[in-house]
Parts: C-alpha cells; structure tokens; sequence
C-alpha cells in the first residue's frame, strides 16, 4: 500500500466533512459539475497520497484548498467533454434531459436570498465570503485556500460584503 494514505489522516478529516460538502457545493455553483463527484475526486487523491498535506497552516484550510483545485479541475475537464456533445446537442430536438435538476443539497440552503446575492458577486469575493462566513475560517486562512495574498483576499472580502450589502438591501423582499 505504499501510495495508499495514512489512516490517521482518514480520522482528522471525518470532523470536516460536512463542512467540506458546503465548500464543494460553493465551488460548483455556476457550472454543471456535481459536488458529490467533486469531494468524491479530492477524497481518492487524498487516499492516493496525491496530496498531501505540507504541515503549514490547518488541516482544514489545506483540505478546502484540495476541494477548491479539484473542483477548478473538473470544470476544465467538463467543458473539454461537452465542447463537442453540445456542438451536436444544438441540433437536437429540445427535451426535458436539459433542465437541470436542483440537488437536495441545493434545496437545503436556508436563505435563497443570501444564495442568489452570493452567485452575483464576483468568484474571488464569493469564496472569500463563503469561506469566513459559512466556514468560519480567518481572512488569512481563505487567502491561502484561494491562491491570493492576504492583502487581496481581505480587498475581495470588503469588497464582497460592501455588493453583498447593496444587493439586499435592494431585495423585492425589503
């Protein structure tokens, strides 16, 4: 089993898994690549030793950081699949196969309303946010996570609650 992954790291990623799906989850919005597979991908590399985590910084923030390349991974690899799939789709009858389903995970979000204002924002403020608030990581933690220096993951930051802030309050719903 020489590549194959060391057990106690098996046992100090159980506590984040369910923060791990709610990462997975966020990295995905807006492409057609499913969570599930996502966190799915990460876990094998992680048991096939091809990450590992370097003994810098958290767990937490290494794994995110594993969920986050692995996600940017899949929708490469997807859109190189469908290029020539949706060529040929275009002229093909409309059907009800193109609707795509909302995942129970998506249904269980507790505010719609945070979740659309969250997926208007730009992809660098959206993570920043999702990971200080639903995650309750530090700035500095989710500039790591994101490949950014801490000084632009707090810009994102201030930036995001700033639009996120504007967006609500003009809400249909206030």
């Amino acid at each position: 089993m020489g590549k194959w992954m060391n057990p106690d790291l098996t046992r100090s990623l159980e506590p984040l898994h369910h923060d791990a799906c709610g990462w997975a989850r966020h990295c995905c919005i807006g492409s057609h690549v499913d969570p599930g597979d996502v966190l799915q991908t990460a876990y094998l590399k992680v048991m096939q030793g091809k990450a590992r985590p370097s003994g810098n910084g958290s767990l937490k923030t290494w794994w995110f950081g594993v969920i986050r390349l692995t996600a940017k991974e899949e929708q490469r690899r997807r859109r190189f699949r469908e290029s020539l799939a949706g060529k040929l789709l275009r002229f093909a009858p409309a059907g009800e196969g193109g609707a795509r389903a909302l995942s129970r995970i998506e249904l269980d979000e507790s505010s719609r309303e945070l979740k659309a204002a969250l997926t208007q924002l730009p992809t660098r403020q959206s993570e920043v946010l999702h990971l200080v608030f639903y995650q309750d990581l530090s700035i500095s933690e989710a500039a790591v996570i994101m490949g950014v220096s801490l000084g632009s993951a707090r810009t994102h930051y201030e930036r995001g609650k700033a639009r996120l802030r504007e967006l609500l309050s003009h809400s249909p719903d206030r």
